[in-house]
């Protein structure tokens, strides 16, 4: 027995559901989430439902996106850290408790992340009693690098920004090498509790949600498509399961037209901040995505901007006929990476043609929260704000957004995104060619979404 005593949070069923948690438990938790937010039973808020067991998601007003198709964003928000990021790091550093491959008496976490990820590293693995260190780009936001000290964790900052995912795995193999017994990575574009995390709690809360809004006459009780910046990869993998429940729903993965590493093997710095890290993640199911877009950088932060600028806000009533509380709402779930989401969904719904019975959904993985900094960046650049600003943004960045930069996924380009892991995971990280092949067959996949069950199972043991 460990001379600290394991921390155990929710399963993965009990993240989907979270009314199958003791009821006592997760009130209190609810009480503690303002109490006091770095109490280790925060862990049972690790959900995409509230008290009320209501979903977080808000339906887009179509006179604000310029589409028919209802886009309906989940946004995460009022996760434990304020951003869904938290769930997957719960997930990654919960299998590898069960399995026996840390200790909280022995070992030290490394999370290297370029942002959300790394937050929830800080968060979890602080709470569940590890020493922790996180590995963020120094060029990150100042807000990024505060909220992982304030959580208890050790920050370490690598040259560059976003996209220089080489030089954060450089440290922690620095690391590694300097106290192997001692440090273990827990790295989210390759273990393999991300994706499950996403692909069960994720996925299938957004294929039930499918059913809630048809009730409400949104839709026709199916999705017609998901789309997912790709940063780890790991919010994409709900379309997985999406997939299997709605097989004509298609997958669209986004990048930065900056850094188009799917798209065109390109490369280069941009401002999304906790996308396009300038390789093919481990655990990103490439083949079985149905599109891929490119968005810019430069039009996710000047709507952003809109949406979160008291200016912006009055523009969108005044000029949109959105309702003073859905501007509100705009203003409080948006990050860059769910501009970038939202902006990939409109451009969806133009490249397939879909209608207002063809539901989209996207996510917002965190707020403006984060980016202050890179808000006063923005003003400080274009100066203030005027209600033709934002006016003559939401029109030509969203109801004008071209189909340019989309690819299909046909058979050629997905085995082409495919290939890219190469370069990093058998010639960089280890890998074997023999391990990338493997990933073609569809039933690797179904191994991995199948051990949900099992480590379900192992959770409720180890609290028997």
């Amino acid at each position: 027995m460990s001379r600290k005593s394991l921390v155990i949070g929710p399963s993965f069923e009990e993240m989907l559901h979270p009314w199958k948690i003791d009821p006592a438990l997760r009130a209190k938790a609810e009480e503690m989430s303002l109490k006091d937010p770095l109490d280790p039973i925060n862990l049972y808020r690790i959900t995409w439902r509230d008290i009320n067991n209501r979903t977080y998601y808000m339906v887009l007003p179509p006179q604000f996106t310029g589409v028919e198709a209802p886009i309906v964003v989940l946004y995460s928000k009022d996760f434990p850290t304020g951003s869904h990021k938290v769930g997957a790091a719960y997930s990654v550093l919960i299998e590898k408790e069960l399995t026996g491959e840390v200790d909280p008496s022995i070992h030290r976490l490394v999370w290297p992340s370029t942002g959300n990820y790394g937050i929830g590293g800080a968060w979890v693995g602080c709470r569940m009693q590890f020493d922790s260190i996180v590995i963020l780009p120094e060029e990150m936001s100042k807000e990024r690098f505060e909220r992982v000290r304030s959580y208890g964790a050790t920050l370490i900052l690598t040259p560059g920004c976003e996209s220089n995912v080489k030089e954060i795995y450089d440290k922690t193999k620095e690391l590694k090498a300097q106290d192997p017994e001692r440090v273990r990575i827990l790295n989210q574009f390759e273990v393999m509790g991300n994706y499950r995390f996403h692909y069960h709690v994720t996925g299938n809360t957004i294929v039930e949600l499918a059913g809630e809004l048809a009730q409400q006459g949104i839709g026709n009780g199916k999705i017609a498509a998901f789309c997912s910046s790709m940063g780890s990869a790991g919010t994409i993998a709900a379309g997985d399961r999406i997939k299997q429940a709605f097989p004509d729903c298609k997958i669209v993965g986004l990048e930065p037209v900056q850094c188009p590493t799917l798209y065109n093997n390109g490369y280069g710095s941009h401002e999304i901040q906790g996308i396009g890290d300038k390789h093919v993640t481990w655990i990103h199911h490439v083949t079985n995505m149905d599109g891929l877009a490119c968005i810019d950088d430069m039009e996710c932060l000047r709507v952003l901007r809109v949406f979160t600028q008291p200016e912006g806000s009055a523009a969108l009533v005044k000029r949109f006929g959105v309702s003073e509380a859905e501007a509100q709402a705009i203003a409080g779930i948006f990050g860059i990476s769910g501009v970038c989401n939202l902006i990939g969904a409109i451009k969806t719904a133009k490249h397939f043609g879909l209608g207002r019975r063809d539901l989209i959904v996207t996510i917002a993985t965190d707020t403006v929260a984060r980016y202050h900094s890179t808000m006063q960046w923005m003003a400080g650049r274009d100066g203030p704000l005027s209600e033709a600003d934002c006016c003559a943004t939401i029109e030509h960045v969203l109801h004008r957004q071209k189909t340019d930069w989309f690819k299909d996924g046909t058979p050629d380009n997905r085995r082409q995104w495919h290939n890219l892991k190469y370069y990093t995971w058998v010639e960089q990280q280890g890998k074997t060619v023999q391990e990338l092949n493997a990933q073609l067959d569809p039933e690797w996949w179904l191994a991995q979404q199948a051990r949900v069950a099992e480590i379900d199972g192992r959770i409720r043991a180890l609290r028997d």
